[in-house]
């Protein structure tokens, strides 16, 4: 009975760290994401940049373009390998940024 009641224990205490680690996982993606999203919305408004991004919006046919690109990915939980490539490369851009401005 002991080692029926360590052995259940045990599992437990994993489950929990397994569910610990995956949570904090997504947090740090999360948190890669955000970071991204913040440095990008800064520097489209960097005086360098800002009359080619205004452009861009003022321009038809790349905005179309755009937004079938978007239209290609997806946001379910079921991710396709493009939409997993993407999420991929915004993490790690993310986390090299974080990384650098940390």
């Amino acid at each position: 009975m002991y080692k029926l009641f360590l052995f259940f224990l045990s599992a437990g205490i994993l489950c929990a760290v397994g569910t610990a680690s995956a949570q904090y996982a997504a947090q740090d993606e999360a948190k890669y994401l955000a970071t991204v999203k913040a440095v990008a919305d800064f520097k489209i408004n960097d005086e360098e940049h800002l009359q080619a991004v205004d452009s861009l919006r003022q321009n038809r046919n790349f905005n179309l373009k755009l937004q079938g690109m978007i239209n290609k990915l997806s946001n379910r939980r079921t991710k396709d390998t493009t939409n997993r490539k993407i999420l991929k490369i915004l993490e790690q851009a993310g986390k090299e940024i974080y990384n650098l401005l940390d």
